[in-house]
């Protein structure tokens, strides 16, 4: 059973922001006013991402409790529902140390799928770079780490989160998080740059009539990381806080925090963005180089990762429940120095939006993200690197946003991908 793309895609064109124009103006507010609704928004988001893990773990267990096709497609929704607000927060995480710092419990990928359950025999069974590529650990009660036999029988969230994840200091052993969970539902993506997603049957959780055997560690293994996820965003939402600890880091120094709101706009926008997570993959026609590889979700995950750059300069934010939030913005401080520099900002925006709205609608009615970069497909191709294009030159007016506050050089993340082509092959 595969779940209803059209669903998928249709929550993510739901949420792409209305024309920049219809941005409010309020009377020119100071920057401590500005970094302070900064943080609301990023508490809002945090709390909106926290809601709907709490639905995505009702939607495991009803999942663990009647393993059918239909409770698979529930949870599989559940999950993409999850991932929009979400990914609206990635913003946050450049500038910020402490979103950083914390990011990779729920968020890090490419994760060698092959260390947490059973993959097909083309996956390989070894890699140079990771001695656990198929430990399979729901299969093992004892697996082992830098040489030494590890217990693995219990699959609990203590164990996944502090002796799996990145077990034997390896990046890719991804033990946790959005796609350890987005693995457990789907299962791998098989089909390279053709058309489906993963297809993991419901039964791998039937106690009864399971299949691929270890139903039940595989069951312990789901429900223990989507525990953490609820338990790990709870944390965020909670340094968020009016006395959170990354409220109070940005509040601190109004400058500083509009140094953070510019550095994660321009390091998203630019090198993580359109640089690794969309040119490198274009480059590279490879299907491994998108984000949601097992659920074919990736279109909906770089929307929603453009909306979160809007968001950080216009101030306008629409709630999981719908409820907008609007108050002052970096918008506001531009449009009071340089009316001509906002309404290019708003402008360049716009149109990096747009491509992106054209490239999820092709997700929704062509073919996904994984289809689009393959080698070959120059409308696909096109399509992604519209978007591409769109970040860049949205990026160089984030650069001059800057210098019109004056707020010195900023550092922003680059990519090989886009600042070296030829070292992406070396």
């Amino acid at each position: 059973m595969k779940l209803n793309r059209n669903f998928c895609a249709a929550l993510a064109l739901a949420v792409a922001p209305t024309a920049l124009s219809a941005i409010p103006a309020y009377a020119a507010p100071d920057a401590a006013a500005v970094v302070k609704y900064y943080t609301e928004v990023a508490h809002a988001k945090y709390e909106d991402s926290l809601i709907t893990a709490k639905a995505l773990d009702v939607a495991i267990d009803a999942l663990l409790k009647d393993p059918t096709d239909k409770t698979l497609q529930a949870a599989r929704a559940a999950w993409i529902k999850a991932r929009i607000p979400y990914l609206q927060t990635e913003v946050y995480r450049f500038g910020n140390p402490i979103v950083d710092d914390w990011e990779g419990k729920v968020n890090a990928w490419p994760l060698d799928e092959g260390l947490i359950d059973y993959v097909d025999t083309s996956y390989g069974t070894e890699s140079d770079e990771n001695a656990l590529y198929v430990a399979n650990v729901i299969a093992n009660k004892t697996i082992k780490i830098d040489g030494k036999d590890v217990d693995a029988s219990k699959l609990t969230p203590e164990f996944l989160s502090g002796t799996l994840a990145s077990a034997g200091a390896v990046d890719a052993n991804v033990a946790t998080g959005y796609h350890a969970i987005e693995f457990l539902l789907w299962g791998q993506d098989l089909n390279g740059t053709g058309p489906g997603a993963g297809n993991r049957p419901a039964t791998d959780y039937d106690l009864k009539k399971c299949t691929n055997g270890n139903c039940d560690r595989r069951a312990e293994y789901l429900k223990s990381t989507s525990t953490l996820l609820v338990s790990d965003l709870q944390e965020m939402v909670d340094k968020w806080t009016p006395d959170g600890e990354a409220t109070k880091q940005v509040e601190a120094d109004p400058k500083a925090g509009l140094v953070a709101i510019l550095t994660g706009m321009g390091s998203l926008s630019y090198g993580e963005l359109a640089g690794e997570r969309m040119k490198l993959g274009l480059i590279l026609n490879d299907p491994e180089e998108e984000q949601d590889c097992f659920s074919d979700n990736t279109y909906n995950s770089h929307l929603n990762d453009a909306v979160g750059i809007v968001t950080a300069y216009t101030g306008n934010y629409t709630r999981a429940d719908g409820t907008k939030m609007k108050g002052p913005s970096l918008h506001d401080l531009v449009s009071a120095k340089d009316k001509k520099l906002d309404a290019e900002m708003q402008g360049k925006l716009d149109t990096t939006m747009k491509a992106m709205a054209i490239m999820a609608k092709r997700g929704q009615n062509v073919e996904k993200y994984d289809q689009m970069i393959a080698e070959g497909n120059k409308k696909g191709n096109a399509v992604v690197q519209a978007a591409i294009d769109g970040l860049i030159d949205q990026t160089k007016s984030i650069q001059r946003v800057i210098a019109a506050l004056d707020l010195g050089t900023i550092k922003l993340q680059g990519s090989d991908s886009l600042d070296n082509p030829g070292a992406v092959f070396q």
